[in-house]
């Protein structure tokens, strides 16, 4: 399963309508700011966003992570279980449509696929010593 990092929680309606209920009130900007623990740049985008669309609401909808190149999670496994021996830059030749390596390795990552980092298996570099005599 893929981890997508966490991000800040948006403010409710409710801080948002009182900062702006206290700048319209006429109180300076910095210090709504200091009051309410918060950046002026925050308070500048409620009232521009307050300004374009007639609310403050969070935006919501907006995707998180990387873009989802893959749908069809079952025929991304059917596929790796057929392309498996491949290197991924193999699989992204043989993969109908346009993905990357690296969109290949996530994938892989997330159906909890590990990928070697050489095709082959490398001999031991320790050589064990000869007798002395």
């Amino acid at each position: 399963m893929s981890r997508v990092p966490l991000m800040p929680a948006a403010y409710s309606d409710d801080p948002r309508e009182k900062v702006l209920a206290a700048i319209e009130r006429g109180e300076k900007k910095s210090q709504v700011s200091r009051m309410f623990n918060i950046s002026r740049d925050t308070i500048d985008r409620w009232l521009k966003r307050r300004n374009s669309t007639g609310s403050v609401q969070a935006a919501s909808g907006y995707q998180r992570g990387h873009s989802h190149r893959i749908k069809d999670w079952d025929a991304f496994r059917a596929f790796a279980k057929l392309h498996g021996d491949k290197t991924q830059s193999e699989m992204v030749q043989l993969w109908q449509g346009e993905l990357s390596e690296r969109t290949i390795s996530r994938a892989l990552a997330h159906i909890g696929w590990t990928r070697k980092k050489r095709r082959t298996a490398t001999e031991n570099a320790m050589k064990t010593n000869a007798p002395l005599s």
